[in-house]
């Protein structure tokens, strides 16, 4: 029996390519530098794969920042603003379009379905020139051949690529970017017929649009692209992979029907019912790619049911055609728990990460063919069981306070307007309030005090002192800037989730469980294994003590419960809903233990409540009712002239915009800098928001350094949509990946530009 692997992690067991992609940034070492640690990582996952007995490896999959960028560079659709005209895209263009360049924006960043993954957006329209101008693809397929190893080249699919896409700026709104099928295509062609020059008998085409509530107009598009492509494709077995979700049944048809094609992959983790398209038919002497090992979670797999699902698909599409893979790219687990020296032995036996994975997959492959390693079978069912048997994970009284929250509503009992009323009372601020959105820059000296209090090297006495002379720099700075609401810092914060994730009980951390987010940037999601609650107030100390250091508010910061959830790796033996819930009743306790401890500003951040979105709409209502219904749950209590703020980042508001006003928060502030204002179109179409808003002034993903009047001219396009009395001045997410270098001129230029235009709107009256 065959086996395969959609994708695997590239930023390497010990984050290897994130030190080396920001090294050659900062320019401390070369590109030659930075190729090695590359082809060195790309050479021990194909050994390592090989090793193991997979026989279907990717390749090309590995990326300096992103697969989607990447085929932007393949089909040279560099946007005009970075220079490129033709020939070979180099790394400066390439980073350039990802973090953009000293006179130059980065193209926009957005969520990648509904994972904390993001990719870089590509901008199309009618006048882009496509070449091909990256032979990366091929590249990496003969050096894994030169390596002994026969991989499979996956690619972005072509259809995929355009509905991921965005129109460029001043494209008219009616251009239909599947208009460009016919100009892409030929450079798919070249790239084709060039792997099949170079030897290869596969190939992967990664279609995860086909999951999505497609109309029949785009559903043609897959069928007439892959009919232009049949002749190129002739000669190659062709895998078309799709991941995420059930697909539905109209696609289903359209994409076991597609020209060319050989092999069908699917999600059948979160597809349950792609199987039930399956076992009503499934097209004769095609191959079936089978995902039944999770690549979104940590957990085991339970490998006697998926043994059985396997063999009940065997009858369906014949043994010689059913290949045993994982549901979706292995990018988004956490890469080999081999370095998880310090994790508890009982959690760990519960875990597989990417490379555990790899070993699932060809122990299903070996057991399907007749050749089970009963040893690793019967491994396998104790630990099942003893998770399911374990007290660790079980908590009554948890499982009670949650499971009364269901009947109710959880509002605030009074309207915003008259809460706002009462909060301006007591804070006495100016209009366009200037803040920011929580963290300030965390610099080496500081990771490295929080490193040392952990290891025991430094006594508690000498930390405290450590982190409050940090606060009180950062106090210091914003007061000097005269911003209007502040924030500590959160020197003390590892990470948003982690930090809370460590303080409440059902949570456990490993020491290299990296995911990559974006680009360089990495995030080690706790994992969520039992029951959740708070022991004890998790922020109460710090945010007293900043405040007791200003006159001005103080901001209370705390992870919403919904971002905690989509954050973590989340326990797969309860809904996430009861999950999210629990997460609910613990910051409650901790909002209403801020507000005794003399906080009257306190942000709950739902920087992930968006990816949590289902894929398919008929999903949306009941997942949209229990995340907003957590958020209100965490701040019924509190008294009306109690702010609560709410951040968002990195994410399409415009269709979730009721759900977001349905949270009744205060304040919410938003990322929208780099998506050119997009959110604010949902106010010029008539959306009423009563409530404050900040949609960030500039972005702090980028080094780049705005102007006062690049803020001011942001500022006045948002006057146009929004009322001065509701609008807030602020960056679009938090300060902690950038340096003071570029956080105090940036801020100062915030607060130049909220006054000027504070006095314009002074003098107009």
């Amino acid at each position: 029996m065959a086996s395969h692997i959609v994708g695997y992690p590239r930023m390497g067991p010990k984050r290897e390519l994130k030190f080396a992609l920001e090294s050659f940034w900062d320019g401390k070492s070369s590109a030659e530098d930075l190729q090695k640690v590359s082809a060195d990582l790309r050479s021990d996952i194909w050994k390592q794969m090989s090793a193991a007995g997979i026989k279907y490896i990717p390749s090309n999959t590995f990326s300096h920042y992103d697969q989607v960028l990447d085929t932007t560079a393949m089909l040279g659709a560099v946007p005009p603003r970075y220079g490129f005209t033709s020939g070979e895209i180099g790394l400066d263009v390439y980073f350039s379009m990802a973090r953009g360049n000293a006179s130059v924006p980065a193209m926009e960043m957005t969520k990648w379905f509904d994972t904390n993954y993001h990719y870089i957006v590509p901008e199309l329209g009618p006048e882009v020139k496509f070449s091909y101008a990256s032979h990366k693809a091929v590249n990496e397929y003969k050096e894994a051949k030169a390596l002994g190893v026969e991989t499979v080249p996956v690619l972005v699919g072509p259809v995929s690529y355009l509905l991921l896409s965005k129109l460029a700026k001043g494209v008219d709104k009616s251009f239909d970017l599947l208009s460009l099928l016919p100009k892409i295509l030929p450079v798919y062609k070249e790239v084709i017929a060039e792997l099949k020059a170079a030897g290869a008998s596969w190939i992967q085409l990664d279609e995860p649009l086909f999951v999505m509530d497609l109309e029949g107009q785009k559903l043609q598009a897959f069928s007439g692209a892959y009919a232009e492509l049949e002749s190129t494709l002739s000669g190659l077995n062709v895998l078309v992979e799709t991941y995420f979700a059930d697909i539905p049944s109209e696609a289903y048809k359209t994409l076991t029907s597609l020209k060319g094609v050989t092999a069908f992959g699917f999600d059948l983790v979160r597809g349950t019912k792609t199987i039930d398209l399956i076992k009503a038919g499934f097209p004769q002497g095609k191959y079936l790619f089978a995902g039944v090992v999770d690549g979104r979670n940590i957990w085991a797999n339970d490998l006697a049911a998926s043994l059985i699902t396997l063999q009940s698909l065997e009858g369906v599409v014949g043994k010689d055609k059913l290949v045993v893979s994982t549901s979706c790219s292995l990018l988004h687990t956490a890469v080999d728990l081999v370095n998880e020296t310090k994790l508890d032995a009982e959690i760990k036996s519960w875990l597989a990460f990417a490379a555990q994975k790899v070993v699932e997959v060809d122990a299903l492959a070996k057991a399907l063919a007749g050749q089970t390693n009963e040893s690793f079978f019967t491994a396998n069912a104790d630990a099942l069981s003893s998770r399911r048997s374990s007290p660790r994970v079980t908590n009554e009284s948890v499982q009670k306070a949650a499971a009364a929250l269901k009947g109710s509503d959880h509002r605030r009992t009074t309207e915003v307007s008259a809460r706002l009323d009462a909060q301006q009372k007591k804070l006495n601020l100016p209009i366009l309030p200037t803040t920011t959105i929580g963290s300030f820059p965390q610099t080496v000296e500081l990771r490295r005090v929080r490193r040392e209090y952990k290891a025991k090297k430094i006594s508690e006495e000498d930390y405290v002192k450590a982190i409050k002379e940090e606060i009180k720099k950062v106090v210091d700075i914003q007061e000097d800037l005269d911003i209007d609401v502040l924030v500590h810092g959160e020197p003390e914060r590892n990470d948003m989730v982690e930090y809370f994730g460590e303080q409440l009980s059902g949570f456990a951390f490993t020491a290299n469980g990296w995911v990559q987010s974006y680009g360089s940037r990495c995030v080690k999601p706790p994992v969520i294994y039992g029951d959740v609650s708070r022991p004890k107030p998790m922020t109460v100390f710090w945010s007293s003590t900043a405040q007791s250091m200003t006159k001005r508010p103080m901001k209370g910061m705390l992870t919403g419960p919904v971002t905690i959830l989509n954050w973590s790796f989340v326990r797969n033996d309860q809904p996430r809903h009861e999950t999210c819930y629990q997460i609910a009743l613990a910051i409650k306790d901790e909002v209403e233990d801020l507000e005794k401890g003399g906080i009257g500003v306190i942000q709950i951040d739902e920087a992930a409540l968006r990816e949590g979105l289902p894929l398919r709409k008929a999903e949306h209502s009941f997942y949209l009712d229990w995340a907003v219904h957590s958020f209100r749950i965490t701040n019924c209590g509190v008294q009306d002239s109690t702010q609560i703020h709410t951040h968002m980042c990195y994410s399409n508001f415009n269709d979730i915009i009721h759900s977001i006003i349905d949270m009744d928060a205060d304040v919410i502030t938003i990322e929208n800098s780099r998506s050119d204002e997009k959110l604010l179109s949902v106010f010029r179409e008539g959306v009423k928001y009563g409530a404050g808003i900040g949609p960030g002034v500039y972005d702090i993903h980028s080094p780049r350094i705005p102007s006062t009047e690049e803020i001011a001219d942001r500022i006045n396009k948002m006057l146009a949509v929004l009322e001065q009395n509701i609008l807030w001045v602020n960056p679009d997410c938090g300060l902690k990946t950038r340096k003071y270098t570029e956080v105090k001129p940036a801020l100062k230029a915030m607060v130049d530009a909220a006054k000027l235009i504070r006095s314009q709107l002074g003098s107009a009256k």
